[in-house]
């Protein structure tokens, strides 16, 4: 944000940044610049750029720069990209460390650190004194919860005055980095991110919930010199030893000049020690804490409030009052369906503006993780390949872009976004929980044929089947509130008159799902031919999505001119409500402490049927054709599916009986070593999801039991 940009615009900008954390958990380093591959890409930057990003934050970390001792920095890689930077006409913001603890000889709780951290901060500026911008920490206060209070990041501390040690650490790195900067560009300016998030809480846990919104503030409060006696938490930090410190920060402060707010969905949290109510939650949130000999559960207030959340203009808003400082939106990022990306995004947009009109200094809005993020489902803890697509996708090797790029566009250039979807308003901002389809209830979106109207409002046609398909699409059309039409017959016709925005042949012409009382496939590999209705839609340029089994034959021709067809080819696929089908056999025979009978030599080709759909409703919305594979990546038996089941769904992993015989779908061809890339998600993510839909059914299911049985009794 140097002042040629500032000067190029009044309005509210939008800048970018891709996920680029290296943080350490024992002692490997989980790097996702090399993740994401944008370490081998410079054409990204160009791709950034034609977005309309007038701002990039942009790594130049301590850690991948100079790993070793003595000091010796590879400037090679992050030369080469800040010039092609600058050539773009795109302002890079900086940042030295991002969630990381330094090299290997350091850490965020040793003396060395901050000292050393502002080593590389003088190099780094002395070969681009060029940059205006500079982030020397990125979140300090979530980096020093995170290693040193939960134990999940390197050093893996679990004590509060290591915490404390480790952000004055980080606060101490920040003042002398940007000292050192300062000298090299006295123009100089700090963009300071953090988490800004707000702790709800049940009344047993207000104290708990009232001492969490006010640390909140502390790395902010640290750099402003506000931490002084009289602050609310001196005292307690002065009561671990650390008054000569907080007394040497607030001699020397070093204010930013943009608070930089990171807001996520899960932001803000709910302490509830209603624990009986949250059986379905993610396993992320599973672990249950104590306050006072209470126990709790630590999960998502948006999800268990709705609309009594403060929200992220609430928030900005506390956030200006207590600085009075320029504030940007640091990260922006929702990894959920397509079109809840961009509701969320145009939200925070959205808020952004409306602040600014009520005086509120908001200077942009940041879209991050453009090239999605790695495992942050488990805070990147370990590897598990699960992957959140961001404005790009880069599961095939090259970034492609999905619908955010399109929305990115608009905003960048004053346009109004328009996509399927995104006139109604994110579940966020609706009801007290998510919206979630229990089978059997009414499809409550389809639209009358005359209400079609402009491309957000058209539909997605769905050509209906007998099968399993056509529920999911409907199911997932419900809990996206995607506008659908299902029909049945005069297919043709109906695409002149309800003008669909896609087509989808929910029509199980290879037998892909799980049929009721019969688990299992013909061996002989169908030949697939494109579907009239396909054929159809090419000669049109309609996106349409047809299934295929993922052993059939390939014989796909595309006869159009835009080639708009998409052919997913999937494995059997499942639902969370069916007995049937071995998945649900497995989880439920486990969840009730029986032994099973897995097969060690059985092929596990299932597909969770809830994230098939959802895969491809997304990338029909990105525009996508041709052939893509949602079949399982990992070339698993069938018990090794059952004892990932297993871990999941926290059940005994010795009721697996290991067998050398074909298991119950033994009938399907195996898929030999699967396909170049898959665009389902992991099995360990589908087993994630499966057990939560499942025990969410399971949980109604008992709810409405109990529910009636007063009735029944007064009856």
């Amino acid at each position: 944000m140097n002042k040629q940009s500032q000067d190029e615009t009044a309005g509210l900008q939008l800048w970018g940044g891709y996920e680029c954390t290296v943080n350490r958990v024992g002692d490997m380093w989980f790097d996702q610049t090399l993740r994401s591959g944008h370490e081998h890409r410079l054409d990204d930057l160009a791709m950034f750029a034609e977005l309309g990003i007038r701002s990039l934050r942009y790594p130049a970390l301590w850690e991948r720069m100079s790993p070793g001792e003595p000091y010796r920095p590879d400037f090679g890689w992050t030369d080469e990209r800040l010039a092609e930077l600058r050539r773009l006409g795109v302002n890079p913001i900086l940042t030295l460390c991002h969630h990381g603890s330094g090299p290997g000889h350091t850490s965020l709780v040793q003396d060395s650190f901050a000292a050393g951290l502002a080593t590389h901060a003088a190099a780094v500026a002395q070969r681009y004194p060029w940059v205006d911008d500079w982030t020397p920490v990125n979140e300090p206060l979530t980096t020093a919860r995170f290693s040193a209070l939960y134990g999940y990041w390197y050093p893996h501390t679990r004590d509060e005055k290591t915490f404390w040690v480790a952000l004055l650490n980080e606060i101490d790195a920040t003042r002398l980095s940007m000292r050192e900067i300062r000298k090299v560009n006295p123009r100089a300016r700090l963009v300071q991110t953090d988490d800004l998030g707000f702790c709800h809480a049940t009344p047993p846990l207000q104290c708990e919930a009232d001492f969490q919104n006010e640390r909140r503030w502390m790395g902010w409060d640290l750099l402003c010199g506000m931490v002084v006696p009289g602050h609310a938490l001196w005292r307690r930090l002065a009561g671990f030893g650390l008054e000569a410190r907080l007394r040497a920060i607030a001699d020397d402060p070093c204010p930013p000049d943009v608070i930089g707010i990171n807001h996520y969905l899960s932001s803000e949290r709910l302490l509830d020690d209603r624990v009986h109510l949250h059986p379905h939650r993610a396993v992320a949130d599973r672990e249950l804490g104590t306050c006072a000999g209470v126990p709790y559960v630590d999960v998502d207030a948006a999800r268990n409030l709705g609309t009594r959340v403060v929200g992220l203009a609430g928030l900005v808003e506390q956030a200006w009052q207590r600085y009075g400082r320029p504030i940007a939106i640091t990260e922006c990022h929702n990894g959920s369906t397509r079109e809840n990306q961009a509701r969320w995004f145009l939200d925070v947009w959205d808020s952004a503006n409306r602040l600014r009109s009520q005086g509120v200094e908001v200077v942009a809005v940041t879209a991050w993780a453009l090239l999605g993020s790695f495992d942050w489902n488990r805070m990147v803890t370990r590897w598990a390949g699960h992957y959140e697509p961001g404005v790009f996708d880069v599961r095939s090797g090259q970034p492609r872009p999905t619908l955010m790029a399109r929305v990115l566009r608009d905003l960048a250039h004053g346009r109004v976004p328009s996509a399927p979807g995104l006139h109604v308003p994110g579940w966020w901002k609706q009801a007290a929980q998510a919206p979630v389809v229990v089978p059997g209830q009414r499809p409550a979106y389809e639209l009358a044929t005359d209400e079609c109207g402009s491309t957000a409002h058209r539909p997605l046609m769905i050509v209906a089947g007998d099968g399993a398909l056509a529920r999911l699409a409907v199911r997932a059309c419900e809990l996206r509130e995607l506008h659908y039409v299902l029909v049945h017959r005069d297919l043709e016709a109906a695409i002149k008159q309800l003008r669909p925005w896609a087509v989808l042949d929910a029509r199980d012409r290879h037998h892909v799902c799980v049929q009721q009382g019969d688990d299992r496939r013909s061996t002989a590999p169908p030949v697939f031919t494109l579907p009239g209705l396909g054929r159809a839609c090419s000669r049109l340029g309609l996106p349409c999505a047809v299934f295929s089994s993922a052993h059939a034959l390939r014989s796909v021709t595309f006869d159009g001119p835009h080639g708009s067809v998409l052919v997913v080819r999937t494995g059997r696929v499942y639902e969370p409500t069916n007995i049937h089908a071995r998945p649900v056999q497995l989880l439920r025979a486990l969840e009730a402490g029986e032994q099973v009978q897995a097969s060690a030599t059985s092929p596990w080709d299932y597909v969770y049927g809830p994230d098939l759909m959802d895969g491809v409703l997304d990338l029909l919305l990105d525009g996508v054709s041709g052939e893509v594979d949602f079949v399982p990546g990992e070339n698993w038996s069938e018990a090794e599916f059952a004892s990932v089941l297993a871990a999941v769904a926290d059940c005994d992993p010795t009721l697996i009986a290991t067998t050398a015989q074909a298991g119950a779908g033994a009938g399907a061809a195996a898929l030999g070593d699967g396909p170049e890339f898959t665009y389902l998600s992991p099995a360990e993510t589908a087993a994630e999801r499966f057990v939560r839909d499942h025990r969410f059914v399971c949980h109604v299911a008992g709810a409405r039991h109990e529910d009636q049985a007063p009735r029944d009794a007064a009856r």
